[in-house]
Order: structure tokens, then sequence, then C-alpha cells
């Protein structure tokens, strides 16, 4: 396995977290390579990088970054499978890499939007006559846990409806929300996807450390 990042913050911290899950799995991490996030020109490390054959190149950073990356990796020939976090898990891919994109594989946070829940959908389909954008489910529920929250407290004051945000369980369009000590989503998910036919399309959802085949997720979903 190979890794490359942008040397962001965003894009040297999801590398640094890819590269120490890997070596806890016994996975052979090659020597890291990076850019920076205006890099477009990859070649000299793609280069470098083909005589090792690496199976796979995890690179941490944005699509801007990623699409020439992948295009010139095909180019040199190539064949690692190409993995990306969030910032490079767009559509923008397929216009940035052209064929190159096919068969890519990233993750996002949270579940994808199709799996948010049919109210949802038909309702934002119904206000805005369009589809709602990746993050749209998870937004709608933040501004109405706060609502709740201030409700329940009978303030606008976080002081008093924070500690309220934080007891709450709630059924959202994203699923059901409740949150730990730390504050963070209890058994939140994550959507694995891949670009097939130049579109960003769901295979897998993991949750508790479980994968799960995105058909089967929405068919227990149904449930």
């Amino acid at each position: 396995m190979a890794i490359i990042d942008d040397a962001t913050a965003y894009g040297e911290g999801l590398a640094n977290e890819v590269e120490k899950t890997l070596k806890a799995a016994n996975v052979n991490v090659l020597a890291r390579e990076k850019g920076t996030d205006k890099t477009t020109d990859w070649k000299a490390i793609l280069t470098k990088l083909r005589g090792s054959n690496p199976e796979a190149i995890f690179y941490g950073g944005m699509d801007s970054g990623a699409g020439p990356m992948l295009k010139q990796a095909r180019e040199l020939g190539i064949q690692a499978v190409f993995a990306f976090g969030d910032g490079a898990c767009t559509e923008k891919m397929k216009e940035l890499a052209g064929d190159a994109s096919e068969g890519m594989i990233c993750s996002q946070a949270g579940i994808p939007v199709k799996a948010a829940s049919k109210t949802f959908l038909d309702a934002f389909k119904a206000k805005f006559n369009s589809d709602p954008l990746i993050y749209a489910p998870f937004t709608y529920d933040a501004a109405n846990l706060l609502i709740a929250a201030m409700q329940k407290a009978d303030s606008v004051d976080p002081a008093k409806y924070l500690p309220e945000l934080a007891k709450l369980s709630y059924q959202g369009a994203s699923g059901k929300i409740e949150f730990d000590a730390k504050g963070d989503r209890k058994d939140a998910e994550m959507t694995i996807f891949t670009m097939k036919t130049g579109k960003i399309e769901p295979v897998a959802i993991i949750k508790g450390g479980q994968s799960v085949a995105f058909e089967d997720f929405m068919k227990s979903a149904a449930k």
C-alpha cells in the first residue's frame, strides 16, 4: 500500500490515520510521499511508486489534486486501486480524471443521501424540486436537534441548552441520533463509494466496525 498526502492539516491528518490503521493490520506500507494542495503534476512521485508496484494507493487531499493524480497514474500504467477520503469523494473526479476515475474507491461520513428517510427526501423534493445535496439530511437533523434542545431547556443560551443536547435521543432524517461522552454520535455510519459510469455510488456501510453491503443495509432499513 502506498500513501500520498497534500501536506495540509486535512490531507496529512487523514493520511496519518490511514497509515496507522494499515500498519496495525500488518499491511505493508511503503515510504510516505507528499505533494501540496496545489500539486497537479504527480508524475515524479508516481514514477517512483511504480517501481514498488503497490496494490493500492491512498491519497489524503481534495479532488483538485486527486483527479490529475489518478489520470496520470493510469497514463503511466499503474493499475493499483486508488482510495480517497471525502475530499475527493465527488463526481468532479470524473471531470478531472476522465475514464481513469472508474472503479476508484472513497469514503464519506454518515449514510448516503439516498438512504435518508423517505419523509425527508419527499419533502425536500417537493420544496426545492431537486434532490438533496450530500450533507443535507445531517444539516437538517442538526438544526432540529438544536431546536429540540432549546425547547427542552426553554432557553437559547448555549450554557443551558447544550447539556440538554447531549442527552437527546432523536429520530432524524439520517437515523437515530444519540451522543457519547465525547459529544460524538453513537454508532455513526461510514459509507464506502465507488465511481461507476461517472457517478459516485454507495457500495457498503460501515457501522460498529462491521461492513454491510449497501443493498443489504437498505433492505434492513426498510424493515
